[in-house]
């Protein structure tokens, strides 16, 4: 009869480390999360001119958090068609990939935003948040839905070239 307990202390794989972001033309909502957890936290706001974000702000957070993993949101219409972000999105995410030696993947933002503003504006409504729901605090959440999503191995973005 085999030993339930071999292999008990085996160590499993390495804890992956993910920093998602909400790509957006005026902000960019950035989250971390971890598979040893499968949770993710909001982190902040990093600012975007026109499209351009600030590469130092995003810099920071990456050599703050030292990801295995960058998790981007690519927006597309509810019938899967490409939205007026698409590309945008798509193009930051390969930046993403010129700037860091990590993998970038994407993952389909259709909702996200919703989901995180919903979230919020019910933990207002709870008493468990004090101040109003603010425009960069949906970002991060809705950064911080997209890093769940890819935990939860949910949702890719179909592969564009």
């Amino acid at each position: 009869m085999p030993d339930p307990t071999a292999g008990a202390d085996a160590p499993g794989p390495a804890p992956r480390i993910a920093v998602g972001f909400d790509y957006g033309i005026r902000r960019i909502g950035v989250a971390a999360g971890d598979t040893l957890t499968n949770g993710a936290r909001p982190l902040g706001v990093v600012p975007a001119a026109g499209g351009i974000p600030d590469w130092h702000a995003l810099d920071r957070y990456v050599r703050e958090w030292g990801p295995s993993v960058l998790v981007v949101g690519v927006p597309y219409n509810m019938d899967g068609t490409p939205g007026s972000l698409t590309d945008a999105a798509l193009g930051f995410a390969a930046e993403l990939a010129r700037r860091f030696p990590l993998e970038v993947v994407t993952v389909d933002e259709r909702l996200s935003s919703r989901e995180a503003e919903d979230l919020l504006r019910h933990r207002r409504a709870s008493g468990a948040r004090a101040r109003r729901v603010r425009h960069g605090d949906v970002d991060a959440a809705a950064a911080c839905v997209l890093v769940e999503q890819w935990l939860r191995g949910r949702t890719r973005a179909p592969n564009v070239e």
